[in-house]
């Protein structure tokens, strides 16, 4: 991997993963808790929506972020050839 548009390529998938992660993680720290009225509308395994994502949704999401993340990133790094292990 050390030609220039290999380096480019595999840095542009790095930052529109990045871009993308942190796009939802903005979603689902600020976005759903602004709208935290008109989701406790809707009920989710009997608790209000709003109540549930402020209580446990966000940081169910944000685990399961961090290994997509993780898992996506490691899949790149393997077709460019620069994979730690």
């Amino acid at each position: 991997m050390t030609s220039p548009g290999q380096l480019e390529e595999y840095w542009g998938k790095t930052r529109n993963l990045m871009v993308t992660t942190l796009v939802l993680w903005f979603v689902f720290s600020f976005v759903v808790h602004f709208f935290v009225n008109v989701l406790n509308s809707i009920t989710f395994l009997g608790f209000p929506l709003g109540f549930y994502m402020a209580a446990q949704g966000s940081l169910i999401v944000f685990v399961v972020l961090i290994f997509w993340y993780a898992h996506r990133q490691n899949r790149i790094d393997e077709e460019y050839g620069v994979a730690e292990d």
